[in-house]
């Protein structure tokens, strides 16, 4: 059984837009950041706190235990 046409369409738009998110982070410069639940891995359920930027959503850092502590008090 092989892919439908449909199915192999939309499968090759995805793989056109991945690599157009993945281009887009990183030629981003970060210029702001926050504080963000985000997922471990891809392919993980395990949600940890990351600095992510505003821009590219990509996580670029790890807040300390006192900003940890604070963004989880809101």
């Amino acid at each position: 059984m092989g892919k439908t046409p449909k199915v192999a369409t939309l499968l090759e738009e995805r793989q056109k837009i991945e690599k157009e998110i993945e281009k887009l982070k990183k030629s981003c410069q970060h210029p702001t950041k926050s504080i963000k639940f985000v997922r471990e891995r891809l392919d993980s359920t395990t949600m940890v706190i990351r600095y992510v930027c505003d821009k590219c959503l990509l996580p670029i850092g790890y807040p300390n235990k006192k900003e940890t502590q604070n963004y989880l008090k809101q």
